[in-house]
């Protein structure tokens, strides 16, 4: 599956007395600390979309925060390989199908490309592999096989649909990423498409890695019968199979962390004997109206509605920057005329070519950026350059181009 147009990332020059490294903050682990790949290639996944509805802003906020997780790593001098999955067949998607009355591919092929043109304005750099479930599923089987070796996938006793499970609490360390109790994570996995109540089951938490043929559903052939894959087997197969195992970072928006994060977890190490990932990073929740943005709610802002009555998707960027990535927060329509302001006053300060000094913002910004991608810090001194370029600024075209290129490398922000 194709992703998007590359994105021209602007080389800068070097600053003195900056981090040398990137930390963030590793929910399994609780603690900033550095990310530092192992040799000059950074490995990075993040989960994607299912494709049954529009871009919100929560799916934006995410995307975004680790799109500067990859322009941070790229500035330190590393490569990057980035993959992202496409859950393009799931429960969700082909019950809004049903419901729509819309063949389940198209459905999914209509908001893929959504998705795209999103991503696109955004100026988020595109994934090296953007893989769909429908495409991996040779890729799930085999990774099926591998956890069959260790005992701990079975199928359930169930005469007409004997699906294929994987004993999450049998692999070693689980529960060391989200770190809750059986408790909250029973209450948990029940809440986000979870099954903790089927008879036949080891253990409510086991998760579902094959699931047969029902009717009207698609499927694939296959030694474990006619099915498709499960949602987190899809993650850690696509994962593994891009990337290996004991990558840099494994990203995604907080919500994830359980069951999704903390069962790929668990297939990874037991088909590895390895971590799936060095570091479990996560972006806060995005809320309208006083909850989480939702494709099930509806309380949703789109990306591509604020496109369409003509936000310029440069101040919706600015918009998420403005927020710390592991912050909660609401969105609500003064945050896009602020950043809107913003950006005009950014794009004047620049085109005037009447400048303050840029070694001080660009050791200012990629400080902000390395320490926990701080990005509202990093807004906070492109503001407070554009005012002393306001007050003492001096013709210097050069220095307004090295700081058009760094808004744009850094933070991803085309002036």
């Amino acid at each position: 599956m194709f992703a998007w147009a590359p994105v021209a990332i602007p080389s800068l020059p070097p600053s003195d007395q900056v981090p040398e490294a990137l930390s963030l903050f590793d929910t399994a682990t609780g603690a900033v600390a550095p990310v530092t790949p192992v040799g000059d290639v950074a490995r990075l996944y993040v989960c994607g979309i299912t494709p049954y509805d529009a871009t919100h802003l929560g799916h934006a906020n995410t995307y975004v925060t680790f799109d500067l997780v990859g322009r941070v790593w790229r500035d330190l001098g590393l490569s990057v390989t980035y993959t992202q999955n496409v859950t393009d067949v799931d429960d969700p998607l082909l019950e809004r199908a049903a419901e729509t009355g819309q063949d389940w591919e198209e459905l999914a092929e209509g908001q893929i490309e959504l998705f795209r043109s999103d991503m696109t304005d955004l100026r988020v750099i595109p994934p090296d592999h953007y893989i769909g479930a429908v495409e991996s599923i040779s890729y799930v089987l085999d990774l099926i096989e591998v956890l069959k070796d260790s005992g701990l996938v079975y199928q359930v006793d169930d005469d007409e649909y004997p699906d294929w499970y994987f004993n999450t609490v049998g692999a070693p360390g689980f529960g060391s990423v989200s770190h809750l109790d059986e408790k909250a994570m029973t209450e948990r996995f029940a809440a986000n498409g979870g099954d903790p109540d089927r008879p036949g089951k080891r253990h409510p938490l086991d998760c579902l890695v094959w699931r047969f043929s029902r009717p009207g559903e698609p499927s694939w052939a296959s030694d474990l019968g006619a099915g498709r894959p499960g949602w987190h087997i899809e993650c850690t197969a696509i994962a593994l199979r891009w990337l290996g195992p004991d990558f840099d970072v494994q990203g995604g928006g907080s919500d994830l962390v359980f069951p999704h994060h903390e069962m790929c977890a668990a297939e990874g190490v037991v088909a590895t004997g390895r971590p799936l990932a060095g570091a479990f990073v996560h972006s806060g929740m995005v809320a309208l109206h006083g909850e989480k943005m939702s494709k099930s709610k509806g309380n949703l802002e789109l990306v591509s509605r604020l496109r369409h009555q003509g936000a310029d998707p440069m101040a919706i960027r600015l918009v998420l920057l403005a927020h710390h990535y592991r912050s909660d927060w609401e969105w609500t329509p003064d945050q896009l005329e602020v950043a809107t302001a913003r950006l005009t006053r950014w794009r004047a300060a620049v085109e005037s070519g009447v400048v303050a000094p840029v070694d001080e913002l660009l050791a200012a910004l990629r400080s902000a950026l390395r320490t926990d991608l701080d990005a509202p810090a990093a807004l906070a001194a492109v503001d407070a350059w554009v005012e002393a370029s306001a007050e003492r600024g001096v013709g210097n075209q050069a220095a307004a181009d090295v700081t058009r290129d760094a808004l744009d490398a850094l933070l991803g922000i085309r002036l």
